[in-house]
């Protein structure tokens, strides 16, 4: 499984900004989408995930403001964040959570910043 991640920027607080993830190799396998992110000095955190049945899951300070889909035909998983604030500035990880022959697999894309300033 391969992640592309895409979207991030500079914006401004209460602004908006989708993020991408396109995903090739073997997505049959996966179970999970998801985004996490890392902010400069901090452990990387969980974002939001989404599976295979479309159940969805936030973290707490993202609630109400992000919203995590996915779209199927394109192999696409998306990440629409609105109501911005400065300190969800990271770096923005995709992440795909993967079952092969048993065995569990966890793949992450490269990443992409993410600035929101005040």
């Amino acid at each position: 499984v391969q992640l592309q991640a895409s979207g991030g920027g500079m914006v401004q607080a209460g602004g908006s900004l989708r993020l991408s993830c396109a995903c090739s190799g073997r997505i049959s396998s996966i179970s999970v989408m998801g985004w996490y992110r890392q902010a400069p000095g901090k452990e990387r955190e969980l974002v939001a995930t989404i599976t295979n049945v479309d159940s969805t899951n936030y973290a707490d300070s993202v609630k109400g403001r992000f919203t995590i889909s996915r779209e199927n035909a394109k192999n696409m998983v998306y990440l629409q964040m609105n109501s911005l604030k400065p300190e969800d500035t990271a770096v923005y990880y995709c992440n795909a959570r993967a079952v092969i022959l048993m065995r569990p697999y966890n793949y992450w894309g490269q990443g992409t910043l993410v600035t929101v300033s005040s």
